[in-house]
């Protein structure tokens, strides 16, 4: 496996609980709310069975279930740049649905999960960009899911993070790619990522391999929304596979929820996820 490859897989909220976590991401622990104060944090008790291997979603150098980024690609490619803050924002959203369903453990999870899966590794890359670190919203976000606050608080939470966010993509390289090539690519990606995690999730009947997925699709689904005309406009191929694909998934993934039942066909959701490789490469 290549050395700059970094599979992103499961992570324990417990370990991003101590100030010796933090201060691991380059940043101090925030002070935390008396209600956070007064809360038993502790790693949720999701399952830990291994996701079966996908093939590796575009911009990564190989990957089982969510995928993995060549981090040191990040430096200079703004599609793995923005792929790596795609895939933040994707646990991000999910973390933001998954409470508001009432499920507060798997929340604060994903709330956490790309401190150290993926901010950490991409910390030298940002902070050479000029990006404000922010892991830090991210850790507290989780802390405020696991003490309880309520749904809107977590919603404003979320938007601040996605602001963040959104302030690091400026900051992304440029190779010469176009952007609405960037973003089709990341969208591409994300897409991967979704269906190859619906795929793990139906075959393991575990919930988090679906909750990755419905970040990953809403990801998709909010950023192809804000790119759709200029998207249409480089690549009328690209653009329609991607809306086909997109609605696909918004049936595999009707919320972020646990499921009865993963009904959804995942012979069509490969093909329609191939059919967005191929219109965008």
């Amino acid at each position: 496996m290549p050395h700059i490859y970094h599979s992103w897989t499961r992570l324990g909220l417990g370990a991003l609980m101590g100030t010796t976590a933090l201060a691991g991401c380059g940043q101090s622990a925030s002070t935390p709310t008396p209600a956070a104060e007064s809360a038993a944090v502790e790693a949720p008790a999701f399952a830990a069975e291994a996701l079966a291997a996908d093939p590796a979603p575009v911009g990564s150098v190989g990957g089982e279930g969510e995928g993995g980024v060549a981090i040191e690609q990040a430096a200079t490619d703004p599609v793995v740049f923005n792929i790596a803050l795609a895939v933040t924002e994707a646990h991000i959203l999910a973390a933001r649905d998954a409470y508001a369903d009432g499920e507060t453990e798997a929340a604060a999870e994903m709330f956490a999960h790309p401190v150290s899966e993926v901010l950490f590794d991409m910390e030298p890359v940002l902070e050479a960009r000029g990006v404000t670190l922010f892991d830090g919203l991210l850790t507290d976000a989780s802390i405020a899911a696991s003490a309880g606050e309520t749904p809107e608080q977590i919603s404003a939470r979320t938007d601040a993070i996605i602001a963040a966010l959104r302030a690091a993509a400026l900051k992304a390289p440029d190779n010469g790619t176009a952007p609405a090539e960037v973003k089709m690519h990341v969208i591409a990606d994300m897409i991967e990522r979704a269906v190859a995690m619906y795929r793990s999730a139906a075959a393991s009947g575990v919930y988090e391999p679906y909750l990755d997925g419905y970040g990953f699709h809403k990801v998709a689904e909010t950023q192809f929304a804000a790119a759709k005309d200029e998207i249409a406009a480089s690549n009328p191929e690209a653009a329609a596979s991607i809306g086909n694909a997109i609605a696909a998934l918004a049936e595999a993934y009707p919320s972020a929820a646990p499921q009865d039942a993963l009904m959804a066909d995942i012979s069509q959701l490969t093909v329609l996820a191939s059919d967005v490789t191929l219109s965008v490469n």
